[in-house]
């Protein structure tokens, strides 16, 4: 770690794997890791708002990826928000008929001047009984100048000079900004799996945190293959119904074609190695903070065998109660061939 680093400095690395919290409370006028959680919060009357998270720190520190960890929880986000629009915004949030209850702003050195506002913003909205948690990121010197080398952006506080003067005039209107924060994070070599754990496990509900959303896809593969699968089960070994005339026209929804893909008990064979798999995967997805995973099931056409699978392993991964699970069927409602 340089001298180019916040003056005060309280939070340890991280290591790639996470390592323990060293989260620290500054200051007044600010929430805390240790504040209720925001279940038992409560806005001011009539809002119902419970949680508002403002997202401060260095630029190249992971600022977007963390407000992402909370997007996929639920929260309204929004990004590069000056100090003075936050509090028009919270206004709007704690004005009577406003639905939002959990919101996360992204509020740095971007807005440039107005910045300069952020602590005595935030001071404010604390004052008017608004439930407000400050995230600060940060990383050492040599590791911020390594990322920004890598994504060749230039630096907002340095936009004609060296990315190491940005950083350096960074520190400088960070640090009243760092001593308000309920949570520093240190993202020097921590991983974006690591950070999402760190985030998600210091300031959001286990339900928030931990609820994988799982989207089953069947599709035939003579229409082509699907985008964006996670994973993806071929299951044209199975018999196919489409051979069946009194089958053809149905399809993987009608008992007599599921019926009919299971009577030679292969389904079945099927379902016993799977359906473990999935039991094993998806708990090992949540614990390296994916949020949403897509799961492609293709036969033929996609129409019958495709269609049934994908429900059975909806249903089997819904009744566990652990995941928010969506079934799509892309081929479906074309018209089978003669």
């Amino acid at each position: 770690m340089t001298d180019d680093r916040p003056a005060s400095s309280d939070t340890a690395p991280l290591a790639g794997t996470g390592g323990p919290s060293q989260a620290r409370a500054h200051g007044r006028g600010f929430a805390t890791v240790d504040d209720p959680p925001p279940e038992q919060r409560s806005g001011p009357s009539g809002s119902a708002l419970v949680d508002l998270v403002v997202i401060s720190g260095f630029s190249g520190a992971g600022k977007s990826l963390a407000m992402q960890v909370f997007e996929d929880a639920g929260y309204f986000c929004v990004d590069n928000l000056p100090p003075e629009m936050l509090r028009q915004l919270a206004t709007l949030f704690v004005h009577e008929g406003s639905k939002v209850k959990r919101a996360c702003v992204v509020s740095d050195t971007r807005g440039g001047s107005y910045f300069e506002h952020l602590a005595e913003v935030l001071e404010e909205l604390r004052a008017d009984g608004l439930a407000v948690r400050l995230l600060f990121l940060e990383a050492d010197h040599q590791t911020l100048l390594t990322r920004y080398k890598e994504t060749r952006r230039r630096h907002p506080l340095a936009p004609s000079g060296s990315v190491a003067d940005g950083i350096r005039a960074e520190a400088e209107l960070l640090a009243p900004i760092r001593e308000g924060a309920g949570l520093c994070v240190d993202t020097t070599g921590l991983s974006a799996a690591g950070l999402r754990r760190r985030i998600a496990s210091e300031m959001l509900e286990h339900e928030q945190s931990s609820k994988l959303a799982v989207t089953f896809v069947s599709f035939g593969h003579k229409h082509g293959p699907t985008r964006d699968a996670d994973l993806a089960f071929d299951v044209r070994f199975l018999t196919n119904p489409h051979y069946v005339l009194e089958l053809r026209p149905l399809t993987g929804f009608d008992p007599s074609v599921v019926e009919h893909i299971s009577a030679d008990g292969r389904l079945q064979g099927f379902y016993d190695r799977v359906l473990p798999l999935l039991d094993f995967l998806l708990p090992e997805y949540v614990n390296e903070g994916k949020s949403h995973l897509v799961v492609a099931v293709g036969c033929t056409g996609g129409r019958h065998r495709s269609v049934a699978i994908a429900e059975s392993l909806a249903e089997h991964c819904r009744s566990s109660g652990a995941y928010v699970v969506e079934v799509q069927h892309r081929d479906v409602a074309r018209t089978p061939a003669r």
